[in-house]
Formats: structure tokens, sequence, C-alpha cells
């Protein structure tokens, strides 16, 4: 195939090649630079479909205007290869290497335009995919390039005119694109090596998706905190002419690697932390202390404080406290201070897990009850168990509420029935929520006779509203978590809500007011929840039409987590719902939580994202914050930041333990201001900047259409992008994409946002599962966003002796080398196994040999392979034994499942 090089593919073939300027000359205009872009991501499916060679249709030029000449593209079997300084449009004949294409020299293939090779760590160039050269089957006289122009009209029939050729535009080939498992490759190797990573370094943090050590010398570890870009621009005008989002994404109560040290405690007594009058920032290791040590400068405001007797220390010749390599909180960027009196608004106490299930008929039908008995039976007394001093109550419900005395005293629990649910009350003041080790011989019992005690229950209306009311009643005053299992619409009782789906909105402007709550009954009552410290996590089980959308306010509100399960089947979902249970009552839990981001003089929060409650415009109000809560912030200007300065955040969230103790964590990061956009893009962090990205999208369905935020999303893809070129590769081809080294994963994350079916088009969603998705992300994580981003799949036909084993040294399950998440890069003839967003499926191709499926899973014919079955069949061969231990290796150990859903090509 004919190689055309770069700067002749977009140069007219009717303008001589002398009349061209130098491409060093070229200055690409704003609308020039987004066009081009984005014709080029119109190559990737961003947007729209590549389009190809096209004629316009007889008449549609005028008759006044003059016949165009037609030239076919060169053919070398056909015509002559063209002589040096041919016609321009057509590469010369004793060049094939041309610029942008295999065989030339430079980085990645792509000299600049005067020749010398294109330099810069942080400018990726992927391959172009040139076009093939296609005869002119219209014009049957079309010379041939090298030939002599012929007359106009000549040798043409009359009154006909030709269609002028229109050259294909170039496409990006896919295989030269970035690559996640390229990328995520190369960082675990910088950073996952024996030498642990320094917080104090001014270089880009290791990716989310890493398993890497980190050494906290001053600021916070990136499991807590992680800034969009590390350098952070000195103006408002810099950051607009950039495109790049500027925010935070804080996980306050983020777990840490094994081989990390735990966040210290610091105790200050009854006067509490020091604090700058001022602002209120807590003392941290960016306090400069002067006066010989009686006075530190805040970092946030630069507002001079004394400092108490009882803390003074002189300094050495460097200015630095001779203590502060003994204090945890002039030396860490994550410290933990205990709150004093002034921080406790009532007595705090232990928390308490409220577990209420739904008993209906469809509940009972499906096998939810027994499967979410065996999930409550499993979280409470199988691995680590609940966080220290968690009690639990069990409650469950139909038309009525039914509660359980489990006090340790009784023989076997006792049933109390509430059927006036219009005026609620909880029957049982001692009993009611226990010690799950001292009661254990009275609620596992209770959880296996559930399933038999509503087996014959014929009531299909539950009574949702009446439960959250019942269980604010009991656990106000100390605070806890609700963890709520629904199956069908509540159109009974306090909260009933209407049938309002209606498919002649789906797929239109009008389908935002879906995304509405119905009403506003459960948002009040989660604002409720929130005054008295309690959470709710909210588990659907819809078979039909739920309104997520309004229930949907009882986690979102409230700072919990809302799962669901469509059409429950106990042999496909029901392990899932048992890990996922365990992940969320055994993970880090605190209560009662209230989080504040501070910020340098110039700049401030403009707006949080997350699941959480808002009074005012500073305080984020969290009923329940586990491990995996992650808020983000936007932030925005209100002056100019000093250049010379760093610029500070410190995020502070106070908190109730899940034993009863108030705590304050406080998480500080320090970030160089730059002048330079070139320093912006090569500091950015596309995993953050994508997971604010998603949250805000989330946020912003509920005020405007899906339709543009999906054009919002692809335009801010391609200002990013066409900002770099202009300001960081302004003298690379016009023709060429250039991605940021940092950022070439954002076109590949973008798309994956597109397509999510949170965002994506068409009616084939349906509303409840849309609402799921977008409050999947307003809660994920960074970590949890690129898994559900970007799929891993692993190949299974072709294992290495030592892939698929676990590691004797490390514990790890050793995995093979993954593949692009492309259904073209699949072999027929291979088997492979996906993990998505907490989801398993083994992938069988057509072409798979008998001999490969007899040792994979015990069959010889693609046929045998029974689809239902969601787990990896046992067999006694090698390979069976390896591919089950991939399956464990490829979703966390906390919260993973082994549930796989076979797929056959």
């Amino acid at each position: 195939m004919q190689q055309y090089p770069q700067q002749y593919q977009q140069r007219p073939s009717y303008v001589p090649q002398q009349q061209q300027q130098p491409i060093q000359q070229q200055m690409l205009p704003p609308t020039q630079g987004i066009s081009s872009l984005a014709q080029q991501m119109g190559g990737m499916n961003v947007g729209q479909q590549q389009p190809g060679m096209q004629s316009p249709p007889p008449g549609s030029h005028s008759h006044k205007q003059r016949t165009r000449r037609a030239y076919a593209p060169f053919n070398p079997e056909v015509g002559d290869a063209p002589s040096q300084g041919g016609p321009a449009g057509y590469p010369p004949a004793n060049n094939p290497q041309m610029a942008g294409f295999p065989g030339t020299s430079g980085p990645q293939g792509y000299p600049s335009p005067g020749g010398a090779p294109i330099t810069g760590p942080q400018t990726f160039v992927p391959g172009a995919q040139a076009p093939t050269p296609i005869p002119n089957t219209a014009a049957p006289y079309a010379r041939s390039p090298g030939a002599a122009p012929p007359l106009a009209g000549a040798g043409q029939p009359m009154g006909q005119q030709q269609a002028p050729y229109e050259p294909q535009k170039p496409r990006i080939d896919p295989n030269q694109m970035p690559s996640p498992i390229t990328v995520h490759m190369h960082d675990q190797e910088s950073y996952g090596s024996a030498q642990p990573y320094s917080t104090a370094q001014r270089l880009n943090a290791p990716l989310a998706c890493t398993e890497f050590t980190a050494v906290d010398d001053g600021n916070s570890n990136p499991r807590f905190m992680r800034m969009t870009m590390c350098n952070v621009p000195h103006t408002e005008e810099l950051l607009k002419a950039s495109h790049l989002p500027l925010g935070i994404i804080v996980q306050p109560l983020a777990d840490l690697a094994p081989s990390e040290e735990p966040v210290k405690l610091i105790d200050f007594g009854e006067e509490g932390p020091i604090r700058c009058l001022r602002c209120k920032t807590y003392i941290n290791p960016h306090m400069a202390f002067i006066n010989g040590g009686k006075t530190f400068v805040c970092n946030m405001c630069r507002h001079e404080n004394d400092v108490p007797d009882d803390y003074f220390c002189n300094l050495d010749m460097a200015g630095k406290r001779l203590d502060s390599e003994t204090r945890p909180e002039l030396r860490n960027g994550t410290v933990e201070f205990v709150a004093t009196k002034d921080f406790i608004a009532r007595q705090p106490a232990p928390a308490s897990f409220v577990f209420a299930i739904d008993v209906t008929w469809n509940a009972v039908q499906s096998g939810m009850v027994a499967y979410a008995a065996a999930a409550i039976k499993e979280a409470l007394y199988s691995g680590p168990g609940l966080p220290p001093g968690v009690r639990v109550g069990i409650v469950t419900y139909d038309r009525s509420v039914h509660f359980y005395s489990l006090s340790p005293l009784l023989d076997q629990a006792q049933m109390m029935v509430v059927p006036d649910i219009m005026d609620m009350f909880v029957p049982i003041n001692e009993g009611f929520v226990v010690d799950p080790i001292e009661a254990q011989h009275i609620i596992e019992p209770l959880l296996d006779a559930l399933p038999t005690m509503f087996a014959n229950n014929r009531t299909a209306e539950p009574v949702l509203g009446a439960v959250v009311q019942a269980a604010h009643e009991a656990l106000r005053g100390r605070g806890g978590k609700m963890i709520a299992f629904q199956t069908a619409l509540p159109t009974f009782g306090p909260g009933s809500l209407k049938q309002r789906d209606d498919a002649k909105l789906h797929n239109t402007d009008k389908e935002r007011s879906l995304y509405e709550p119905q009403d506003a009954f459960y948002r009040d009552w989660a604002i409720k929840l929130v005054e008295d410290g309690i959470s709710c996590s909210l588990y659907l089980f819809p078979s039909a039409y739920i309104d997520a959308a309004t229930l949907s306010q009882l986690s979102t509100v409230t700072g919990g987590e809302l799962y669901s399960y469509p059409a429950f089947e106990g042999g496909r979902d029901g392990r899932r719902l048992m890990a996922d249970v365990r992940a969320d009552v055994q993970r880090t839990y605190g209560g009662s939580a209230v989080l504040r981001i501070r910020t340098s003089d110039g700049m401030r929060v403009d707006e949080h994202y997350g699941n959480l409650y808002m009074r005012n415009h500073v305080d984020v109000e969290l009923a329940g914050v586990t491990s995996d809560s992650a808020i983000g912030a936007l932030l925005q200007y209100d002056g100019k930041l000093d250049e010379k300065q760093d610029a500070y955040f410190q995020a502070a969230l106070l908190y109730t333990t899940s034993d009863g103790q108030r705590r304050i964590r406080v998480h500080n990061m320090a970030a160089p201001c730059t002048t330079l956009i070139g320093n912006m893009f090569r500091s950015s962090e596309v995993d953050a900047s994508m997971n604010l990205i998603a949250k805000m999208a989330a946020a912003e369905a509920l005020t405007a259409s899906l339709k543009s935020i999906r054009e919002k999303l692809t335009d801010r893809c391609v200002q990013i992008l066409t900002a770099y070129r202009r300001n960081c590769a302004s003298g690379s081809a016009p023709g060429q994409l250039i991605l940021p080294e940092a950022y070439k994963l954002s076109p590949l994350y973008n798309l994956a946002l597109l397509k999510s079916p949170a965002i994506r088009g068409g009616a084939d969603v349906p509303i409840d599962q849309r609402i799921y998705h977008m409050c999947l992300m307003r809660q994920l994580s960074v970590r949890k966003t690129m898994d559900y981003f970007y799929p891993t799949i692993a190949p299974l036909h072709m294992l290495a002796e030592n892939e698929g084993v676990v590691d004797e040294v490390t514990g790890a399950v050793v995995l093979p080398t993954f593949v692009r998440a492309s259904y073209s890069l699949l072999d027929p003839a291979g088997i492979y196994l996906l993990a998505s967003s907490g989801s398993l499926m083994l992938w069988f191709g057509r072409q798979v040999s008998p001999s490969l499926l007899q040792a994979a899973v015990g069959v010889s014919a693609l046929e045998q392979i029974d689809a239902k079955v969601h787990s990896v069949p046992e067999v006694p061969t090698a390979l069976n034994q390896k591919i089950r231990t991939i399956a464990d290796g490829l979703v966390p150990s906390r919260a993973g499942y082994a549930n796989v859903q076979i797929v056959r090509q």
C-alpha cells in the first residue's frame, strides 16, 4: 500500500508545492486546530463515524461553474511513479520512508517539520493509517499523476461534468494509540520496585492502579488526596488557556498498604491541636517558625501566630524546630488528632448497623431473602468481622414492620410486629441492637430461619418509608447505619410512590424529569438521618420500575452507597450480593462526619461532588464515611497566586470512629505554582481528572440533557488537546495528533465515559439502571473509576509456566500480560477472562481447539459448555487450576467474588 507522508496529505492537489508556506511559519488558529482534532477524533469514533470517499451527487455543481479536472490517485501497478518534485499531493518516488510512517528516524518515527526529531518527554504522537489509493472509476479518461494535464472537457461526453477528486481523510491506527496496559505496566515498573515513593518528591504520584509503598514525608499519601495536576497555574487565565480541570479527590479514610505506616494519633489535651487564629488551619509541616520559634506563619493565609508556651521549641540554623523530627504533626502530611469537647455536639457512642430485609412475595420467590440472610451471617462471623465496637439489629418488613429482640439473655429471638405504619415506633427498649459476638447464638438461628418464616407470605407491598422512620427512631442519639434490601416500588404507607416511567420520554430532553425525585419525602428523611449521624446503604433488586431516582436520595444524601441487582437470580447474583454486603460492613467506618477543605489565599473550593449533604458552601456533612468514600472538589481562583510560593491544600475530617472515639484526621498537600502551561500538562494526572470529570457529568445530568453533556465532554477533550498543540507543540505538522504524555489516555477514557450507561444515548438503558450508574460515578474512588472505565482482559490460552500461580515470596497471583480491550484483538482460537467493575466473563472463541477446551473446562465442544453456570467448572487439570487462580486474582481480595459469566463467540 502506498504510504502518504503527513505533510502532503494536508496539501490540496491543485496547489503547486512551491506556493505552500513553510510549516514552521504556519500558526494554527483556534478554530482550525479544533476542527482538525475533531476530525481525527472522529476516526476514533469519538463524536461521529469516520466518513469515506464520497462524490457529490450529479447536478450539485452550478452550470456556470468551470469544470474541475479530475486526477486519479497513483496506482503503482497501473501508472508510472511520480518523479521527484512532481505534482503536489504525491510522495517522491525515491523517498519511500516518509514522516509519520514506519522506517523514519526520531522518537516514535515522527520527525519535526524542519527535519529535526520531535523532542520532549511529554509528547506522544500516535501513528496514522494512510488511506489506500482507489482509482476513480467514474472518470474513465483520468490521467495518471505523471501525465500531462488534458484539455478542459476533453474526452468527456457532452453535458456531463466530472466529480472532483476528494482525498480520503487519514485515520488513526488503533494499534498505534496509547494503551492503558502499557502505561500501567511502565508505571508499575517505576513505582512498584523495592524503592518506596516519597511524598516529598515534586514528581507525579503513582497511578491509582499501581501497587506501591508510600513514605509520608510532609505531603499526604496519594491514597488520601490526589490532585488533577501537581503544578498549579498561578493565574486563572493560564488555567482557562489549558482547559484542564483543577481539583482534588479526597478519600479521607482510605486503606493503606500493609507495608505503609499507619496514621499517627496525637493528643494535645484539653487545649486541642494548634491552629491558625485567622483561618483555623491545623498545624502542619508547611508552617514556618520565626522569631526564634515564638511565632509561626500560617501557610494558608500568611498570618503570624504566637506559639503557646508549652509548645515552644528553639530553632536550628536553618530556621527549623529542633523537635520537628519527633513531632508527627511537623513531619507527616497526614495525622489524626484527638478531638476536644469543642468538637463534640453529643456524647459519641459506638456505631450500630440495622439490617432491614424486604420479605414480600417477590423477595422470597426470587431467593433474595435467603441470600441476604446468608450474606449478613457471613459478614458478621467470617473474616475480620465488623469494625470494632459496632452493634447490630435486624428488621423485616412487608405491609408491616417486624422488630426482633436479640438480647443475649434470651434462648431465641422474639419478634414484635407493628402493623400501624402511619404511626411508627420501636417496641423494644433493650435488645434491639446488640453485640454480634455476645448474641451470636440468637442471631445465627434467626437468619437461618428467615426464608422459612416468610415462605408463604403473599404480601407484595414493602413499606420502605416506615422502615426509614423506624431506623431513625432506633438509632437517634447513637448514630450508625441502615442497610436496606428493597425489591419493589413502595406503593403503600409513608413515602408511597407512583409508577411514572414513560417510554415516550426515553432518549428525549424530557427524560431528565425522570432523574429527579418524585417527591421530597425520602430527601427530607435523609436530611433527618444526617442530623443524627445515620447513613444508609440501599440494595435494590428490581424486576420492574422501582424509581431509583427517588429512593437513591437515602444513600446519596447520607454518604451511603447504592447497589443494584436487576432481575435478581440467586445462582447468578447471589455470590455477588454476599461479597458486596461483606465488603460494605467490614470496611473502616466513621459516623457524624464533617469535611472541610482549605486552600491558599487566592483560591477556593467552588463545588463539591459525591454522596454528601451541605448546609453551607464550605462544610461537607457525611452521616457515614467509609474507606471507599471519595469526595471531589473543583477549585476556583479568587485572585493571583504567588509564583514563588507553593500552593497549599488541607482537608480536615471530623468524625466518630466505629468504637465511639471523636477524631480529627488532617491531610496536607503542597504543590508548586507555575507560569508555564507545559508544566501543567506534564504534571497532570489523568486518573484523578477523569474521576472528577465523571462526578461533574453525573451531577450535571439533573440540570442538562444527556446530549449536551456528551457534546460538552467531547468538546472539552478536543479543547485540551488543541491547547496542548497550540501552546506546547505548535511546530508539529497540522495533520498529526499530538497527545501529552501524562494525558495521552484521556481520549480513550473520555470515550469510555461517553459509552457508559450513565451518559450514553439511546432508549436501550432502563431509567433505573441509568440512575444507578450515575450514582456509581458519584461514589466511586479514583481506583474503582479506572476499573469501571477500562476492563482487564487476560489471555488464558497461552499461559507461561510461571503464570496463573501464587508467588511464594509476595503471595500475589502472577497474572499473564493483558491484552487491549478491543474485540478485534481477540483471537477466535483463544480463551480470555474479562474483569470489569466487579464482574467476570469467561470468553471462548469460535475456533477454540477441542484439546484446549478439554484442558480448560473439561468439554470437547463449545456447545457442551453450560452458559448458565456462574463459576469456572472444576476440572483436575493444570490449566483449569490456573484459570481459577487468575479469576481470584483479578478482583480485590476484600470485595472479590468469583461469579463468572460464560460467553461464547
